[in-house]
């Protein structure tokens, strides 16, 4: 089983990350993965959608992968099903991602042991939107 962060470790990478590449961000306002990254955004994240079946989303280019991503990625914010994880902590790995947080019932312990022995923090099965808040504070922003 992969070590489970503690609050303080999960609010100091919070604290640090300037840009989060969001896979599976959709183009669609009402879906969960719209509304976080807009959230994010709104706290002084850079947002850097990867959704190969879109050019552009929130009016930002968007990426085919990770690996196409021209620019160091801090958190990798995962939106997509629990199988997708083991490639996803893969392709993290090779970008040197800072950590990778998968969302709420995304999870595969295989691929987040992967990603702890390559020294890449990850985050399971929570909303960063709502860990963010609770952690950093909506009024507080992102420092």
């Amino acid at each position: 089983m992969s070590k489970k962060l503690e609050d303080r470790e999960i609010r100091e990478i919070l604290v640090k990350a300037k840009n989060i590449a969001v896979v599976g961000l959709s183009v669609n306002r009402e879906k969960d993965s719209y509304r976080v990254a807009e959230y994010l955004r709104e706290n002084g994240y850079r947002i850097i959608p990867v959704n190969p079946a879109a050019e552009e989303i929130m009016g930002l280019k968007s990426y085919p992968d990770l690996a196409s991503v021209p620019e160091k990625v801090d958190i990798v914010n995962v939106f997509r099903r629990s199988e997708h994880l083991p490639r996803l902590v893969e392709e993290a790995l090779g970008i040197k991602a800072g950590c990778i947080w998968a969302q709420l019932g995304v999870a595969d312990e295989k691929a987040a042991a992967k990603a702890a022995a390559g020294g890449v923090p990850v985050v399971m099965d929570r909303c960063i939107k709502i860990e963010h808040r609770r952690l950093c504070g909506k009024a507080d922003g992102h420092e």
